[in-house]
């Protein structure tokens, strides 16, 4: 099989991923092989492959927002072979720390990470757990389901952390992969919807998806937010969220690696019962619940392909802001005609 492998981190600019010839894993007890049919592209990847997230492997296989086809199972796993199926970061947990049975696998001490701890999905095959798979919506086709894996489920619970109600003021800070998901959500459930972004194009992509409001990245709307999600991993954004905010309102804070925290004035931003939240990883629960609401709404994201052999070119992509919506790698002919 084909593979885009990382050996060494090293920024973007200068290829990091190579294109490798590899031999086709076999499945062991409790996994399944998939054919990948497309792949996103997340920032979570460039942070891996620049190295701003420590290695956890090497060589390593990226891709964690995975569309494949079960080729084949093996001992204990039951899925139908030939089912489309879809893959996300959280490839794996223990079952058995405190978080796990309370609730809250996406806290677990010890997680395996899809494209980090194992080797993901830029990829043709891709071996994973069969309890860590997801069933995708029929209406949607290969590369529109591939960024809903991460970037949607991930601005899904992002919203559900921050706490929001149907009908409130929410600001989305940044608008890229994860937050033109979470726009139609928020739209679904008749929310204003006030989008704070650097680029004119991205500020017009808001707009044309229905934002109430669009300004800058650190630009403050004309009235208070309930609740704000930052999507940009500057620590600067977060403080404009808190400033946009009411008193008892959320920030959520949707980034796996975040830059320098500035000094901020805790009287005017942060008193009054306002609030800063994390957001870690996801659910198995938070992936059924957001599919299942995906395929109500008739959710579908805005893409961008890439073939395989041009993920260094994806990343790059994803790094500079450059496109509007998610970047997909296509690996099976059928997938990059899909849609």
């Amino acid at each position: 099989m084909r593979a885009a492998v990382l050996h060494e981190p090293m920024p973007v600019e200068r290829g990091p991923l190579v294109l490798e010839e590899r031999p086709i894993p076999e499945p062991p007890k409790g996994h399944v092989l998939l054919r990948v049919r497309a792949c996103g592209v997340c920032r979570t990847d460039l942070h891996i492959v620049e190295g701003e997230l420590p290695p956890h492997r090497s060589p390593l296989v990226p891709g964690h927002q995975i569309v494949g086809e079960v080729l084949r199972c093996g001992e204990g796993a039951s899925l139908r072979e030939g089912s489309r199926v879809g893959v996300s970061w959280l490839g794996g947990t223990d079952g058995t720390c405190p978080f796990c049975t309370a609730g809250e696998e996406n806290l677990c001490d010890a997680p395996i990470f899809t494209g980090y701890d194992v080797d993901g999905g830029y990829a043709e095959y891709a071996v994973v757990r069969a309890d860590f798979v997801h069933e995708l919506p029929a209406a949607l086709d290969d590369r529109h389901a591939a960024p809903l894996l991460c970037a949607g489920i991930i601005g899904f619970r992002a919203l559900r952390v921050a706490g929001v109600r149907p009908g409130e003021r929410v600001g989305l800070y940044g608008f890229g992969a994860s937050a033109h998901l979470a726009l139609p959500v928020l739209r679904a459930w008749g929310c204003k919807i006030f989008v704070s972004t650097r680029g004119e194009r991205h500020r017009a992509f808001a707009q044309r998806m229905g934002a109430t409001w669009v300004g800058g990245p650190l630009e403050r709307p004309r009235v208070a937010l309930d609740r704000a999600v930052t999507f940009a991993p500057a620590g600067d954004v977060v403080v404009a969220a808190l400033g946009a905010l009411r008193k008892g309102g959320v920030v959520a804070i949707n980034a796996i690696h975040l830059d320098r925290m500035p000094e901020f004035d805790y009287d005017s931003l942060l008193w009054g019962e306002r609030q800063i939240r994390s957001v870690a990883n996801m659910t198995r629960q938070d992936a059924r619940d957001f599919l299942a609401l995906a395929a109500e709404i008739e959710l579908s994201a805005e893409t961008t392909v890439f073939p395989l052999e041009r993920a260094n070119e994806a990343l790059a992509a994803v790094k500079s802001d450059a496109l509007d919506g998610a970047a997909v790698l296509t690996i099976d002919d059928d997938a990059g005609r899909a849609g």
